[in-house]
């Protein structure tokens, strides 16, 4: 296990890993690569941006591998564009995998509705480290989980959990974009691959549709081949968007963890809220663990709305903190995702996870907190 990456290297990394210098490339700025066409008599592998090898591609790869602590990565077109390469490059139909409970709703939609039909097996596990190895088989080839989970922010044990699979031989698999690498890094705990949808704070500016994967040299070899079949490749335009916002990945993480820490304090006892997840609150029962595996307790909260407070007037009277899709850029929005992420898994699905009309996923940006705080407070009590 690789020793962990200081504060200070990682938001030098963000700035500087993987940048190449070479006599044409007398600026600061990686040259955006355009060309669909390359001579191939003048290199030693045919390259083809579809092929993920194109100059842009490799410098943004190597920078997200140093920051995940990884071997090698790769960038694909969206992050279930990363999430498909996984499971088609590392199962076949017959094959079994195991899923944390309570995944992001896209990939429960790519379960559902492509993976099991194809002949896909899963099984569904409750994120308790005792109960995880009962349910290995010997068809079973990767366990695919989330830490903190969206959007009730559950915190898994990572390294307890990577040693389970590791003895059992199977393929551990993160979704780490809530955490991102700046305060987590699940590699050092043990795991094998880790996702990013790029889309969120790696782009952080609302502007990119991006995934990612980190991990070996050997396992990103191994899927590298579906992600091709896929064509699940990105521009050198946006490739080169990509690299200039992790530059400031660390100060923006940073600012917005702690302004969502000071938001979860300040919800936490409001009479209009009945409950906030959030790892980073004492009773949170992610706490502990969230604590000795995370450097801060992240940006993103959840909360539930009381029965006295409609939703969609709360939503419809906030002026700062805007209702949209996705999350993670500069600016605060916040969404329901019943209607949102979550939108397509079935009422009975959603019940069982506690996913509402009144549950509010808030993605917190890099304004003042103060003001921020002044927003929710005056939607609430015009809602109410």
């Amino acid at each position: 296990m690789k020793p962990p990456i200081s504060k200070t290297a990682l938001e030098t990394l963000c700035v500087h890993a993987g940048h190449e210098r070479g006599p044409v490339e007398q600026g600061l700025n990686t040259p955006i690569v355009t060309s669909t066409a390359f001579d191939y008599t003048r290199d030693d592998q045919v390259r083809y941006p579809r092929y993920l090898n194109t100059p842009n591609h490799r410098v943004v790869a190597r920078r997200i591998a140093a920051l995940e602590s990884a071997e090698a990565a790769l960038i694909t077109a969206s992050g279930l564009g990363a999430i498909s390469a996984v499971f088609f490059g590392l199962m076949r139909p017959g094959d079994h995998a195991i899923l944390l409970e309570g995944l992001y709703g896209g990939t429960s939609d790519l379960v559902e509705g492509l993976l099991k039909p194809a002949g896909f097996e899963f099984s569904t596990w409750d994120g308790n480290p005792d109960t995880l190895a009962e349910l290995i088989r010997p068809e079973t080839r990767l366990a695919w989980v989330e830490s903190p989970t969206n959007p009730l922010l559950r915190v898994i044990d990572l390294a307890a959990t990577a040693s389970i699979l590791a003895d059992h031989k199977i393929v551990s698999v993160i979704d780490n974009t809530f955490a991102t690498p700046i305060l987590q890094r699940p590699i050092e705990f043990g795991f094998d691959l880790v996702m990013h949808s790029a889309t969120k704070y790696f782009g952080g500016h609302s502007d990119l549709l991006c995934g990612a994967l980190a991990g070996s040299d050997k396992l990103i070899d191994q899927i590298r081949p579906q992600a091709i079949r896929l064509g699940s490749s990105l521009n050198g335009q946006d490739l080169y968007l990509l690299e200039r916002s992790l530059k400031t990945l660390a100060i923006r993480v940073e600012r917005q963890a702690a302004n969502a820490a000071d938001l979860a304090d300040w919800l936490e006892p409001r009479d209009r809220i009945t409950r906030v997840f959030y790892p980073g609150l004492v009773g949170d029962a992610g706490h502990q663990i969230a604590g000795q595996q995370m450097s801060a307790f992240g940006a993103m909260l959840s909360f539930r709305l009381d029965s006295a407070v409609d939703p969609d007037r709360f939503l419809e009277h906030l002026q700062l903190i805007t209702p949209a899709v996705s999350l993670a850029g500069v600016e605060s929005t916040i969404c329901q995702p019943s209607r949102t992420s979550h939108a397509r898994l079935t009422a009975q699905a959603r019940a069982a996870l506690g996913i509402d009309d009144r549950l509010m996923r808030l993605s917190v940006g890099i304004e003042l907190a103060d003001d921020l705080i002044a927003d929710l407070d005056q939607a609430l009590k015009a809602a109410a």
